[in-house]
């Protein structure tokens, strides 16, 4: 009986840390990936290729002007560290890569792309990722 109560106290304290674990890292992994990538972007001067590429692409300059109107509302996705467990969660890590390595390749477009994840996520959690893309993309200055 002694031994189940260890057990049992031992078991609780090691889903306690893994979940700890879970939430800590996917904030600090997505903070690190995605101010390594501004940076980056910044410093080789690729920001402002982005941010006319995406004003010219028709579908992705509506995405845009959605967040700008979607700014102020209260969505289910409010940090990166949320959307990148929601990402994993929804999407899962294995479909996100290949969905980056086949868009890499040219095997598939970004609108595809797109696409399969608006068939995984809800429009608010899409909403949500758009507002954080532009939050990202044109409030880091």
């Amino acid at each position: 009986m002694r031994f189940l109560k260890y057990f049992l106290v031992f078991a609780i304290i090691l889903a306690a840390a893994g979940i700890g674990v879970y939430y800590v890292g996917t904030n600090i992994a997505s903070d690190k990936i995605v101010e390594e990538a501004t940076s980056e972007l910044a410093e080789s001067g690729k920001m402002d290729e982005i941010k006319t590429y995406v004003e010219k692409d028709p579908q992705l300059s509506g995405y845009i002007e959605e967040a700008k109107e979607a700014e102020g509302r209260d969505l289910p996705i409010k940090t990166k560290g949320e959307a990148t467990r929601v990402l994993i969660q929804k999407v899962g890590i294995s479909e996100l890569k290949t969905m980056q390595s086949e868009v890499k390749k040219g095997t598939m477009t970004q609108q595809e792309a797109i696409q399969k994840l608006e068939t995984q996520l809800s429009e608010e959690e899409m909403l949500a990722l758009k507002v954080l893309a532009y939050k990202e993309l044109y409030k880091q200055q």
